[in-house]
């Protein structure tokens, strides 16, 4: 009988959709549940259990009590071991103790939930050279490390082909986090914390990001002015976070938010770094188009630092209203030949899978697969 860690964060990932850039600190949190946030963790998780169903009879679930695993675990079937002595409301340090003990009771994988924030907490507690592998089911609004897996169901999928397949390699991966504060500022700082054994299954695990898009003036000048002619009269255009995307604020004459969302008609500012519910308020009875970018060596359009750009907002828009820019070194350079999205929403998941084109210089576009 194989042993499953699962650890929750329970408010992992609230501050994306309300553009609060993260939830660390408790601060945060409670501004996040004032704006109308709600957690969505356990719902990710659950996702990652589903796969682990199939062979529950094979495994004992080791978890947190209430919110951190064991209701979620419930519902999906499991009747799992409990940790001790973990406070309500849950803390950074509980995750860490919680991480201890369910080395010391022996488990086979360590399964968590949340973000970087989440992902420094488990190499805390049991470090580099941990014998027992871990695996990132993605529930953050940042999520720059390559411990996570591409999706919380490919991280269930992952976790099946591990317990059953002893001979599943394993990597030492990279644990980053940022400064949220900074990030909030508009200024990206990210260091490398250390590394976790974990799973290795090609395209189930998503990479490193890589930091900085092309650089070269003329090229995202190029994107730029493509994008800028083609723009439509009274047609609202949502403009996602990244430095490949600024040039195109710039050509229009406009402020940009480096790291948040900003909301364009008719070459006019409508609103700058908005969160889920002032789109689908600007975009209502409207029709919309959503410009975004790739995030450098992971892939992701959707679901990675862009979340108030959210499942609903995206299903308004539809997928034929979606432009994504990118050079064409950010593109030719991921491992794998395809695109990622992870909106939370495997409907809407499902319907951007396919091609897409992407828009890399004056007149160029390359067309590109989706996957989920």
């Amino acid at each position: 009988m194989k042993k499953v860690g699962l650890i929750i964060n329970p408010v992992a990932g609230m501050g994306g959709k309300v553009g609060l850039k993260g939830t660390d600190g408790p601060k945060v949190v409670e501004k996040a549940r004032s704006m109308g946030a709600r957690p969505e963790s356990a719902d990710k998780a659950t996702l990652a259990l589903q796969p682990l169903s199939a062979i529950k009879e094979e495994i004992t679930i080791v978890t947190c009590p209430g919110e951190m695993g064991e209701d979620t675990a419930r519902r999906c079937g499991f009747e799992p071991e409990l940790v001790s002595g973990i406070g309500d409301p849950s803390t950074e340090e509980d995750t860490e103790k919680a991480a201890k003990e369910m080395l010391e009771r022996g488990v086979d994988l360590l399964l968590f939930v949340g973000g970087d924030g989440t992902a420094r907490n488990i190499y805390n507690a049991i470090g580099d050279d941990s014998p027992v592998p871990a695996l990132g089911i993605p529930a953050g609004v940042k999520i720059h490390s390559a411990v996570y897996a591409t999706n919380p169901r490919n991280a269930g999928e992952l976790a099946v082909q591990f317990l059953k397949d002893a001979g599943l390699p394993v990597r030492r991966s990279e644990v980053m986090d940022i400064d949220e504060d900074a990030f909030r500022e508009g200024r990206l700082s990210a260091r490398l914390y250390g590394y976790l054994q974990v799973p290795c299954s090609g395209e189930l695990m998503q990479h490193l990001k890589v930091g900085g898009a092309e650089t070269e003036e003329s090229v995202l000048e190029a994107i730029a002015e493509n994008v800028v002619e083609k723009m439509e009269e009274n047609v609202v255009y949502i403009v996602g976070p990244g430095s490949t995307i600024g040039p195109i604020m710039t050509k229009l004459g406009l402020s940009n938010t480096l790291l948040g969302v900003d909301v364009v008609k008719n070459g006019q500012l409508l609103a700058s770094d908005v969160n889920e519910k002032q789109l689908l308020e600007l975009i209502e009875g409207e029709k919309a188009k959503i410009i975004v970018t790739v995030i450098g060596g992971q892939g992701y359009i959707f679901g990675r630092g862009n979340q108030q750009i959210s499942a609903q907002v995206i299903r308004k828009a539809g997928k034929d209203n979606i432009i994504v820019v990118a050079t064409r070194e950010k593109i030719f350079s991921l491992e794998y030949e395809r695109l990622l999205v992870d909106t939370g929403d495997e409907e809407v998941n499902r319907m951007l899978c396919g091609y897409l084109r992407i828009v890399t210089g004056y007149n160029e576009e390359l067309m590109y697969r989706v996957t989920c």
